[in-house]
Order: structure tokens, then sequence, then C-alpha cells
């Protein structure tokens, strides 16, 4: 059984986090946590994890083989994707349906704009081929699948050089026969291709949004099959015995075997940790308002936690061509931690567009080069070497020591590209630099907030991430926000909430059905098929821990063209269900649109069901309870102020060694291996609980510069 809060002895476990520049690691050993950042290795991605893994293993006494559990997230399926790096796909598809993928459906993210530009789907037209088949709405077959047809296929799709497939057919959700014997006939001409069914990777209506899936999954398969096969075949090797977990974007865990199958539920699963993180903190200070912002190297995470849950959503959009504008992306329809994401990282880079101002991002310099001040060739302004020009940043003891940043790099870098264009100093071009990537997440913010309905103001802003905490207390300025935590070892927050993930993993099938002609056996025998689907993922890594099951059905007013989420019991149905289904409905549906529409048919479209554990505990022995309001030892650092263009002895911190109770003013900077938190005039800072930093809005200094 996995160790839960009450298990007599401590776990030991492990958490991976790939991100575009950093890969940051995290051993929870003797009751408490072990933490390690290194170098993304883009090439070669499992190399930094190994570094990594040894260099954290070194700090305990801890070896592979005695872990129970290895966790792992990584951005790599979404950087193929964005990237446009995986593999060379194909698209089999009914007879009629080849340019699904390119019609879309029909829509204009911006209706007045004559230059619109939209991602180019993953699949080509030369690669997208069709066959004869056709199965109705009702899984019924109307054409049989042209076998003849298939297998010449099969060799068109080889000359093509061709290493994934991905399969969809019309209605396939009802009836998956024709894409499995497609299937059957590709592993039997050339076993070599990678293969992606859509009555798989994505059981739903919508095709355009099933198709796109499935190509996702086939694009990134390859790719991700190679990288995890490898790792665990290293890992092993070094001695590696427990299972391997993958974090998916819903926020649940799942095992190696499946993240190969199906790489698509990866694509946020970075990301999803970090959210995780936020929840538990939710929890632990009891606040139902959160706002998680998790800045690493190259994006930046925004995300809404209400009644201490992150949101949720059963689709989301990757390689968006406009930042906020929904439809602009590749819908991939998975389960996923509701999140705004957007190119403003450490590495982002910036410049001086047209118009003569300064623009960051979305690009990165990533790991390599990386920003001009890593010394590693790298020419570009970045976000980070505007923090080092400015002295957030201590140049002596980045990452911990294990690297030592070049400032003078870091001016001539702004200096080239900000401050000699616009004629200002470098102190205040770096400075600039700061303020519009901050006021860029802050529009994020806003504009995510909004959408849902919320005032960010009203929130606590939760701060992790290795560029995060140093720009927290400027964003919250700009949003409204009075108080903002910082949690214990924030700079990898993300492995930290894959260690509190559970074992999930999320089912769906669309099967048509009106309530008023509700079939109880039809749903029960849907429920059954489900069941057993979910179990066989989740039952391997659960190892006997006991599960919890939630059953969802997508519903609808006849005519609508978009379905609410109904939680439902979970038990037997029988006819008279149907009555108390409709009576939650009605509920939700009032609840989100202030009305109902009386004696209108409800359908479903889609049911729902997940399958998950109790998440995992995290290590608590670091708490901290002893007050102690003795004021903390500190040196100073020289750290510009724009109000005064002129740099100014500033209180640095180390926060190992601030005590329960301890509070300081700002401006000061408290800094820890894996990442420093920059505390302005407004805010003044103190230890709470679980060597959380609260930083409070007092009422000093001055919020200036905004630029919205």
């Amino acid at each position: 059984m996995i160790p839960t809060e009450t298990s007599p002895r401590h776990s030991k476990r492990l958490a991976v986090d790939i991100g575009g520049t950093f890969t940051d690691i995290v051993i929870e050993a003797d009751g408490r946590p072990y933490t390690r950042k290194v170098l993304t290795t883009p090439s070669a991605p499992e190399e930094g994890v190994l570094r990594g893994i040894r260099e954290a293993l070194d700090a305990t006494s801890v070896g592979l083989a005695d872990l129970d559990v290895f966790i792992h997230g990584t951005t790599l399926a979404t950087n193929a994707i964005i990237e446009r790096k995986g593999a060379a796909t194909a698209l089999v598809s009914t007879d009629g349906f080849r340019d699904v993928v390119e019609i879309a459906d029909e829509g204009r993210y911006d209706q007045y704009d004559v230059f619109i530009d939209k991602p180019p789907p993953l699949v080509p037209r030369r690669l997208r081929f069709t066959v004869p088949e056709r199965i109705d709405i009702n899984g019924e077959v109307l054409t049989p699948l042209d076998e003849k047809a298939a297998r010449a296929l099969v060799p068109r799709v080889q000359a093509m050089g061709v290493t994934s497939v991905a399969v969809g057919f019309l209605h396939s959700y009802m009836n998956p026969q024709h894409e499995e014997r497609i299937r059957d006939l590709l592993q039997e001409i050339a076993p070599e291709l990678a293969v992606s069914l859509s009555s798989e990777v994505c059981p739903e209506i919508r095709e355009y949004e099933r198709f796109s899936t499935t190509c996702a999954n086939a694009y990134v398969q390859p790719l991700m099959a190679r990288y995890l096969e490898r790792l665990a075949a290293e890992l092993g090797e070094l001695g590696l015995r427990c299972p391997v977990l993958l974090m998916t974007s819903g926020g649940g865990l799942t095992t190696l075997d499946t993240a190969i199958r199906f790489p698509v539920r990866l694509v946020e699963s970075g990301p999803a940790g970090g959210a995780i993180l936020a929840s538990h903190v939710a929890k632990e200070h009891g606040l139902d308002k959160v706002l998680s912002f998790d800045m690493g190297g190259t994006t930046a995470k925004i995300c809404l936690i209400e009644d201490r849950k992150a949101q949720t959503a059963r689709t989301f959009e990757v390689d968006r061509a406009s930042r906020f504008r929904k439809g602009s992306g590749l819908p991939v329809r998975v389960p996923v931690i509701e999140m705004v994401e957007i190119g403003a990282g450490g590495g982002s880079i910036a410049r001086v567009n047209a118009l003569r101002q300064i623009a960051v991002g979305p690009d990165s310099a990533g790991a390599e080069p990386g920003p001009a001040c890593y010394g590693r060739n790298g020419v570009s302004a970045t976000v980070t070497d505007a923090d080092v020009v400015l002295g957030r940043i201590d140049t002596e003891d980045f990452a911990g020591g294990s690297m030592r940043l070049h400032i003078d790099k870091a001016r001539t870098a702004v200096e080239s590209a900000i401050a000699a264009p616009l004629g200002l100093s470098h102190e205040m071009a770096a400075y600039g630099i700061a303020e519009m990537v901050d006021e860029t997440m802050a529009n994020a913010a806003r504009v995510h907030s909004v959408e849902r309905g919320r005032s960010s103001a009203e929130h606590t802003l939760v701060a992790f991430g290795g560029a995060a905490p140093l720009h927290a207390a400027r964003l919250a300025e700009k949003l409204g926000i009075g108080r903002v935590l910082v949690p214990a070892n924030a700079g990898v927050g993300s492995a930290i909430g894959f260690l509190r993930a559970p074992i999930a993993y999320e089912v769906v099938r669309s099967r048509y059905l009106r309530l008023k002609d509700f079939d109880a056996e039809l749903v029960n025998t849907l429920f059954e098929g489900l069941y057993d689907e979910a179990i066989k993922v989740v039952a391997p890594a659960a190892m006997g821990k006991p599960v919890e099951e939630i059953r969802v059905a997508f519903m609808r007013y006849v005519g609508q063209g978009h379905e609410i989420a109904v939680p439902l019991l979970t038990r037997r149905y029988s006819p008279g269900d149907a009555a108390m289904i409709q009576n939650t409905y009605d509920e939700l549906y009032a609840a989100q649109y202030a009305r109902t529409i009386p004696d209108a048919d409800v359908e479903v479209l889609t049911w729902s069901l997940t399958l998950s554990t109790v998440g995992f505990s995290i290590a608590e022995g670091s708490r901290r309870s002893v007050t102690d309001e003795s004021s903390p030892n500190h040196r100073t650092r020289q750290v510009f102020d724009p109000m005064t263009d002129e740099f100014g002895d500033v209180p640095v911190y180390k926060r190992a060694e601030l005590r329960h109770g301890n509070t300081v003013a700002g401006p000061c900077v408290i800094v820890e291996d894996d990442t420093s938190t920059f505390v302005t005039a407004t805010f003044e800072v103190s230890m709470g609980e679980r060597q959380t930093l609260v930083l409070a809005r007092c009422g000093r200094g001055r919020v200036t510069m905004d630029v919205s």
C-alpha cells in the first residue's frame, strides 16, 4: 500500500519536472524534502534528469533502489507541438472528411481581421488520406470498411516517410470496429508505425476536436515513447525498482504504459502540478479564493483556485496564434486543469518593437543558450538579465551556487537590445523589461478572472516557480491584491505538487440519450464499461489503495450547442432516477444562467467516470511552530530604485534563517537555493506556518508605473 499521512514510516519519493529552462528535482526522505535545480538538456532530456537525480541523491542517504515511487511531469509534449518538432504524422479518415482538421468549425477568432492567421494543422494535407467506410450516429455500419483500399493505402503512407498514424472515422466513438481494423492492417503490414485511434484517444462527439486531439497524440507519441522508455531503462539499470508514474494535465497520476499510449494527456502536466500545490496551500491556510501564479524560465501560468479546488475543463488550446483569443489554437480535448499560460518567463526575450515599445516574449532563450547572464553564449536580453541588472538576483549564489551569473554580460545584452535603441540607461531599460513582463502577466490574470466572472483583487496570490517570487509583489500591486503567499520550496513548486497528486484517470464516452427516454440499464452497462477501462489504469499504480469513483453527465437542452457538467450518484440506476438527474440539471443550469427553460427536453451527450485515490501527503517535518519575534540577521545588496533612478542598500535575508513570527518591511530580498523573493516597499513579509512567506500590503511606498 502507498504510505499515507497515517503511515508508520516516512515514504521515500522522488518527483521530476522538466521545464523549458530548468529541470526540478524533489526527493522526500526522512520526513523532509531535498531539492535540486539543473539546466534542462533539450537534445536529450533524460541527461538533465539523471544528473539532477544524482545531485539530489548525494544530499541524502537514499539510493534509487530505496524509493517507493518516482513521479514525473514534463513539457516535452507541449514544446514538440508548439515548436513543430513531432513525428511525421498521417491522418486516415472517412471518405469526404479529409479536411476536417483544416476546416475546423468554420469560426473566426477575430471576425474583423482580414489577415487572420490560425496555426496550421499538425498533419498537412498531403499526409491526410481517406478510405471508403461509414458508421452512423447510432453505431450502425452504413458502408463496410473497404479493406482493399485500406491495404493499398499503407505503401503510400510509408513512401511519404510517415512514422505515426492518426485514425479518425466518423462516429467511431459509437462503434470503433473500423478504426480497430485499420490498426490491425497497419500492424500487419507496417508494424514500425505508431497508431493512434480517435475511439481510444478521445471517444466523444464533435469530429474536429476528436480528430485534432488524435493527431496531437500521434504527433508526439513516438517522441514521448522513446524518451519515457529510454528514461525508464536507464533508471532501471541504475537500480530503480519502484513504479514510475506520470503527471497528467487533469491533475492525476497515471502509469508509464498509459502515458506512452496517450501522451496527449501529459501536455499540461507540469502546470497541473503547480495548480495542485496552490490548492493544497489554499487548504492549509483556510483560503477559498486563490490565484495561482507559476513563473518559470519559459512561461507563466495563472490559475483560479475556488473553494480550494483548481478549476477544470474538458478542452484547451495549444499554440494559439493570438495569446488571449479562444479559437486561435489547436483544440485538445482531454481532462485539464483550467489556466492561462503565456510566454512570460525568466528566459523570455525582450526587444524594441516597430512602435518603439519594449516587448517581452513569447520566445525564450530556454536552457541553451539561456539568458546572456548564464555565460553560455546567449546574447539576447531576457527577464532574468533584467533582474540581474536591477540587483534582485544574487549573481554568486544562483541556483544554490551551482551557477555563477555574469552581470557584465547581462548589462551588455540589455544595453544593446533596449537601452541604446530607446536612449535609456541600462538600469531603466532593465526596469522597463520587468515592468512589461509584469503587466503582461497582470493582463493575463485580469482576462482569466473576468472571463469567469471573478475579480482577481479578491484573491490571495500564491507564487511559486523559479521566477514567480521575484515578480509576485509587483504583480499583486498591479492587480490590487493585498496578500501574497510564497510556499516552502517555491522554486520547485510544480514538482512539490506532483508529490501531492492522487492516482487518477478519467474515461469519457459519448452516448446520446434524451432524459425523457432514460434507459437505466444502458447507463448502468455504460458505466460498468467505463469503470473496467479506468480500473486497469488506476489499480496497478494504486497498489491496493482505496479508490473513489466520480461520475458526471454532460447535458444540455435539446437544440443547444454546449453542455454543462452534472454530477451523478455512484450507484446502479433505475428508471425513476431520471427525475433526480433532471432536478440536479435544473439547479446547476439556473445557478449558471439564472433561469431554466420550462418543459424543454434535456439530452445527455457524454458520460464521464473518474477513479481517484486520495492524494499523497507531503513531508511535514520541516514545519515550524515556535514563534520568534527577534530581528533576523541580514546583509545588504545594491538594488535599483526606479523612483530615484539610483541603486540603494536593500536588506537581504536567508529564508532558512527566518523563524516563525519574524516580520520585516519591504523593500527587501529573501533568498533561498531555488529562487528569491523580492518584496516591494508596499509590502511587509513575515514567516508563517509551514515555512510560508506571507507578504501583506502595509500601505507604505508607492504603486507606480502601471502601463495598463
